[in-house]
């Protein structure tokens, strides 16, 4: 018997990438046969399946091609790539014009169609480049390329997403999608927790969708699936920017992790990195949120469509933001031809992966509480302190948020909040640089459900709630890390990292979160310019108003309120 398990044995290891193919053959058309009886049977249900399927053939076959005739193609595309270069100097200034007049027509016919509360988001957006490229660290050597492009690249993702209906719907269903998945923790909070976990919201519904979501991300990082895929979404951006392979990567790699993560992807590389280099990996950690607590602020009531989209628009917007700020005035070290890996996980396994991305997310969790539970004390004694002051000058309302309000005001208005809700968003803005965005989105979905509740718009001369356009633009304003807490974490994060730079991270990084914060605003200016007006009253209300004469004006409104309490 011994001699025949020997036997088998070696069989096996002879023929043992035979084995693989036979064992993967099987499993492959199982699968196909799979889908093929789900398409049959019902095609609508089994379209998310068949629709993946499709998306995998292809990258397979696009890795397989690249890997393998990567030399042939560039062979191929090099005399074209050659006469481009050579037309350039007139060719760029023919492609300007052609953009100027493309942006005027659609701003125009834009306007007429949609009103023209887009221009002041249109006006916002040139206002921010603006004051970076005026407070820019070397004003004289900009190149525009990777601006103007990474504004291009927020500008299409955001016409396909909130202009079109295939990608709104997409990115929809990614949303509900998203929302239906981190349910799932509710059933660990449950067993945890007991069945009453929901009377404490934030501590036992909030914080488990963190750790279940670690854990996600931590196996899919194991498997491979998130290098692959901040991969691609590096070279899309290296490729059409024009910006290098390290903070094409960083970039791509915040739309999924944190701002501490991210930068692990180069590890390796970090030494070897310019200023500007490493200015943009701060900026895109400051100018996006992770995974982890995209799934927080969903649980909030905050659209989770919206900030999907605010995630991916911010990644590019931070690298042009960045290249304004501090544009790249040395020699690139790290390139694609010197053959960028990115870091590969250490677990053994997929339970290895999973247990460590819990364990992990004990750090984070506890951070967020702690930081949600002293910020709040700190902001109660703030505006003690501060309605006892105003009181001394009979100003009693006076407040933290008020302050903020007054500072950002004019910051909101020109992203294209309307100006009765430029104060509340001002206030918002305040928090999040000053705090976290934890409380400002906590603060944003009061108001979400206020609207929602209906009601007095004003008590006691004080706005409840915001339109429904002004809800949208805060939530990609509010999309980012960029706030003071957050500066402590970058600078000891990358220096425990890359400790030969720590002089350089330390005089960068608030200007980095300035730039940031500057990518942030205008994601949401994109977002004002883009963003369709919905229904901005409840129906209860408008239908309450219906006697008013004036009210026939306003008929499409009737008919979607009509349409919604039918439906």
């Amino acid at each position: 018997l011994e001699k025949k398990y020997d036997e088998v044995c070696e069989f096996c290891k002879k023929y043992k990438t035979r084995i693989h193919y036979v064992v993967y053959g099987i499993l492959i058309t199982a699968y196909f046969a799979g889908v093929i009886a789900a398409c049959s049977l019902s095609f609508q249900r089994a379209l998310p399946l068949f629709v993946i399927t499709v998306l995998a053939i292809f990258f397979i076959c696009w890795d397989f091609l690249i890997a393998k005739y990567e030399d042939r193609i560039t062979a191929f595309f090099s005399p074209g790539d050659q006469c481009l270069k050579k037309q350039w100097f007139w060719l760029k200034w023919v492609l300007c014009a052609i953009l100027i007049i493309m942006i005027i027509c659609w701003l125009i016919f834009d306007t007429t169609k949609q009103g023209s509360r887009q221009l002041i988001s249109f006006g916002g957006l040139v206002m921010y480049v603006l004051l970076m490229l005026i407070f820019s660290k070397y004003p004289t050597r900009v190149a525009w390329r990777p601006v103007f492009s990474g504004i291009g690249m927020q500008f299409i993702l955001g016409i396909l997403i909130l202009r079109t209906k295939v990608g709104f719907d997409i990115f929809n269903w990614l949303g509900i999608q998203i929302q239906t998945f981190l349910e799932y923790s509710d059933t660990g909070a449950k067993f945890v927790f007991g069945d009453k976990y929901t009377e404490h919201f934030f501590a036992f519904k909030v914080l488990p969708i963190v750790v279940f979501f670690s854990t996600v991300m931590s196996m899919l990082y194991h498997i491979g699936f998130m290098q692959w895929l901040i991969g691609k979404v590096g070279w899309i951006m290296h490729v059409f920017m024009g910006t290098t392979p390290v903070e094409s990567l960083v970039a791509a790699g915040n739309i999924f992790v944190g701002q501490t993560e991210s930068p692990l992807l180069v590890r390796p590389y970090l030494p070897y990195i310019t200023k500007s280099e490493l200015h943009a990996v701060m900026t895109a950690g400051f100018s996006t949120i992770a995974g982890s607590v995209l799934g927080a602020y969903i649980s909030f009531g905050v659209s989770s469509s919206h900030l999907l989209t605010a995630s991916v628009m911010s990644a590019p917007a931070s690298l042009a933001a960045s290249k304004l700020f501090w544009p790249e005035t040395e020699k690139p070290l790290v390139t694609l031809r010197s053959g960028i890996q990115m870091a590969k996980s250490e677990s053994k396994n997929l339970l290895e992966a999973a247990s460590q991305g819990a364990s992990t997310s004990i750090g984070l969790v506890a951070n967020i509480a702690v930081n949600v539970i002293s910020f709040l004390a700190l902001l109660s004694f703030l505006d003690s302190a501060l309605s006892w002051v105003g009181n001394l000058f009979d100003y009693p309302q006076l407040t933290f948020e008020n302050i903020c309000a007054y500072v950002f005001m004019p910051f909101s208005f020109m992203m294209g909040v309307d100006w009765e809700d430029s104060f509340i968003v001002g206030g918002l803005l305040g928090y999040k640089t000053f705090f976290n965005e934890f409380l400002a989105y906590e603060r944003l979905s009061k108001l979400i459900q206020n609207r929602e509740k209906g009601g007095s718009m004003y008590i006691n001369g004080v706005k409840q709630y915001m339109t429904v356009r002004s809800e949208v633009i805060a939530t990609y304003a509010l999309c980012g890390f960029a706030n003071f807490g957050s500066l402590g974490l970058v600078i000891g994060g990358l220096t425990s990292i890359a400790p030969s730079k720590k002089k350089e991270i330390a005089d960068g990084a608030f200007r980095a979160m300035i730039a940031g914060t500057a990518a942030c605003f205008m994601t949401a200016c994109v977002a004002g310019m883009l963003a369709v007006p919905g229904l901005e009253v409840p129906c209860h209300i408008l239908l309450g108003n219906a006697s008013n004469l004036d009210f026939l004006a306003n008929s499409t409104q009737l008919i979607e309120c009509c349409q919604h309490v039918f439906t």
